[in-house]
Order: C-alpha cells, then sequence, then structure tokens
C-alpha cells in the first residue's frame, strides 16, 4: 500500500500560468521526490496599468511517501 501527502505550493510567472505551474512543479522536485501529480486549486493575475503583469497559481502536489 503506498502512502501519499499533499502540499500546498504557490507560484508566480510573467509568462503564463502553463509556466507559473511548471515552475511550481520543478521548484518542488528540487527537495521532495516521488512527485505523483499537481492538482491546480486557483489562479489569479496581478495588473500593472491594463495589461496582465503576472500569472499566479495555487498548486496541491502530492508525492508518495518512502
Amino acid at each position: 500500500m503506498a502512502v501519499m501527502k499533499t502540499i500546498e505550493v504557490m507560484s508566480e510567472s510573467s509568462k503564463s500560468f502553463e509556466d507559473a505551474i511548471e515552475n511550481a512543479v520543478e521548484r518542488t522536485a528540487k527537495t521532495v521526490k516521488n512527485i505523483r501529480s499537481a492538482y491546480v486549486n486557483e489562479m489569479t493575475t496581478s495588473i500593472k496599468g491594463t495589461k496582465i503583469d503576472k500569472f499566479r497559481v495555487n498548486v496541491k502536489i502530492t508525492f508518495q511517501v518512502d
């Protein structure tokens, strides 16, 4: 039987939501092994003037505990 754990990570990108999600997973993978899934819980933006400045995501990352 596998034991799984979920953590919540916040990330941002100036490019896209997809890039922000990839940043969250890549950065988490530096310290967490056996990542199995990423669930995007929330997506927001920050605005400067009339343009989107940052794409922000709140991601739940699930990994297998050894």
